[in-house]
């Protein structure tokens, strides 16, 4: 287990980039998530999510552009999250594939796969900021974060 995050820009997203083939096996992309997040969103009464960026040069320190790959041992983190949240909190917290930068009350569960899984899990960044927070503060982390939101940036 580990965690692989990794910015996209508004094409990718909506699968109109033609390259888009690195998300699943089948080479749909990120389109059919896409269209079922708005779906789900519209059904509560939401409005569609399409504030992406377009695909900007990498300039470093822009922070419109990221990757973070993460892959120790999870065991630690998982007793820690037993430790400290509930096991709603735990599964939100570990088992989204897609992050969104909304705010979402509960995640939603589309019913397309991912490159792991047989559905979706979105989940709101908020919700999941404010869980790894509490983590954060129960191990003692400092509160810094980076300056700047580039490639790789908390792995190195």
């Amino acid at each position: 287990m580990g965690i692989y995050l990794v910015s996209i820009s508004a094409s990718e997203w909506s699968g109109e980039d033609e390259n888009d083939d690195e998300d699943d096996e089948e080479g749909t992309g990120h389109g059919p998530r896409a269209a079922a997040l708005n779906d789900a969103l519209r059904a509560r009464g939401l409005p569609p999510f399409t504030s992406l960026p377009e695909e900007a040069p990498f300039v470093r320190g822009s922070g419109l552009a990221f990757e973070e790959k993460l892959v120790p041992p999870m065991d630690g983190f998982v007793a820690l999250c037993e430790d400290h949240l509930s096991p709603a909190e735990a599964d939100l917290l570990c088992g989204w594939t897609l992050l969104v930068p909304i705010s979402l009350d509960e995640e939603i569960r589309l019913p397309v796969a991912s490159a792991y899984t047989d559905e979706t899990m979105v989940a709101g960044a908020p919700q999941v900021l404010a869980l790894a927070e509490r983590l954060a503060e129960a191990v003692g982390l400092p509160s810094a974060v980076p300056a700047t939101s580039d490639n790789l940036e908390l792995t190195t």
